[in-house]
């Protein structure tokens, strides 16, 4: 698993041990990147959240193409000491606050501009961040939310509008816009 572009374009990322976390894989990375960048242009100084962390890939690579700030969450104390150990090597972690949490309990200091949300391939897990990213204000108006799912996981967009949905071999990269 690598970084795909920017500062820290092909360096590479530890997965935490076990069985618990399934890392995004490139290819899925690449394409959901490709689909954010046509929406929104450039990452820079945009703050971003990763939910459901785990390596931490998704809000590593928005630092990597500019982003500002990363709020990376995961309940896994082995997903958070990976994620750790990747931004230490990439010498992120000023950019970088890592929150040791389940994500429905997450209090975002502020209304993000990216939110990323890779929860367990559980049928429905998708509508739920939407349900608590709109309970709890997580994105700003006008943000966009990039939740991927089980190939086939249809997400409810709540009060959110649909900008894309994508089956990207065993993922479904669904982005809506607040």
């Amino acid at each position: 698993m690598r970084v795909i572009a920017g500062e820290w374009r092909g360096r590479a990322l530890i997965a935490p041990a076990g069985q618990s976390t399934r890392p995004t894989a490139d290819r899925v990375r690449e394409s959901l990147f490709s689909m954010l960048a046509s929406r929104i242009g450039s990452f820079e100084g945009l703050a971003v959240a990763d939910l459901y962390a785990g390596s931490g890939a998704l809000g590593i690579e928005a630092l990597s193409r500019g982003a500002a700030t990363c709020t990376f969450v995961d309940a896994d104390r082995g997903a958070i000491d990976a994620l750790h150990r990747n931004l230490e090597s990439l010498k992120a972690s000023e950019r970088a606050t890592t929150v040791n949490s389940r994500v429905e309990s997450f209090v975002a200091l502020q209304p993000l501009e990216l939110l990323f949300a890779d929860p367990p391939y559980l049928t429905g897990s998708g509508s739920a961040v939407v349900r608590h990213a709109g309970e709890r204000s997580w994105v700003a108006t006008g943000g966009l939310m990039a939740i991927e799912t089980a190939r086939g996981d249809v997400v409810d967009p709540g009060n959110y509008a649909l900008e894309a949905e994508r089956d990207i071999g065993r993922a479904r990269v669904t982005i809506l816009r607040a």
